[in-house]
C-alpha cells in the first residue's frame, strides 16, 4: 500500500499547475482536464476541482501562471537590453516562444473556443502589469509596439508555419519583422529624448 504526501493547498495547486503546463506542452491545451492533471500528480478529480472549480478554471489559472512567468522574463530581457546587456531580438524570441513553444497561444485559442470569455483576462492583464512595471504604460509608442509586438506573437504561434511556407519565406519571417519593428520603436523613443 502506497502512502501519498500530504500536500499543503499551495503546494498542490503548484503541482497541479506545474502537471497542467506539462500536458499544455507536450500534447495541447484539450489535454489540460482536471482528470488528466489529477492522474499526472496522483490526486482525485475531486482535490483539483477543489482548488479549480472547473477545467475552464484549471485553465484559466494556467493561463495567469504562464502569463505571469512569462512577463517575468520578457521584463528582464527589455531591461538587459536598455542595459545594452541584450538586444531587441531577445524580447522578440521570449514573446514568440511564450505563445508557441510554452503554448500560451493554443491554450488562449482552445479557451476562446471553448466559450471561456474571459480567458485573456490573465494574459491581457499581465501584459498590461509589464507595460506599467517598465514605467512606460504613458508612452504611447510602446504600448502600439507592445501590441503589435504581441498580436503577432500569437497569430505565428497559430499559423506561422504553414502561412510562410505558403508565401515561401523562411520561418523566421515573423519574428524577423517583429525585430524590425521593435527596434524602429526604441529608436522613435530615443530620438525623442530630451538631448544634454
Amino acid at each position: 500500500m502506497s502512502i501519498r504526501k500530504r500536500l499543503s493547498p499551495e503546494e498542490s495547486r503548484t503541482a497541479a499547475l506545474k502537471a497542467a503546463r506539462a500536458l499544455l506542452i507536450e500534447t495541447g491545451p484539450q489535454s489540460v482536464t482536471l482528470k488528466a492533471v489529477a492522474g499526472r500528480i496522483g490526486r482525485s478529480h475531486a482535490n483539483l476541482l477543489h482548488h479549480f472549480g472547473s477545467a475552464s478554471g484549471l485553465q484559466k489559472a494556467l493561463a495567469e501562471d504562464l502569463a505571469s512567468s512569462i512577463c517575468a522574463k520578457i521584463a528582464d530581457a527589455v531591461i538587459a537590453s536598455r542595459s545594452g546587456a541584450g538586444a531587441p531580438r531577445d524580447v522578440v524570441d521570449l514573446t514568440f516562444d511564450a505563445f508557441d513553444k510554452e503554448g500560451a497561444g493554443a491554450l488562449a485559442s482552445w479557451m476562446l473556443l471553448s466559450g471561456n470569455e474571459d480567458a485573456l483576462d490573465p494574459i491581457v492583464d499581465a501584459v498590461h502589469d509589464l507595460v506599467i512595471d517598465l514605467n512606460d504604460f504613458g508612452s504611447e509608442g510602446l504600448r502600439d509596439t507592445t501590441l503589435a509586438l504581441t498580436l503577432m506573437a500569437l497569430g505565428d504561434a497559430l499559423l506561422g508555419g504553414p502561412l510562410s511556407a505558403a508565401l515561401e519565406l523562411p520561418r523566421t519571417a515573423a519574428r524577423d519583422r517583429a525585430e524590425k519593428l521593435l527596434m524602429e520603436s526604441i529608436e522613435t523613443q530615443s530620438a525623442a529624448l530630451p538631448k544634454d
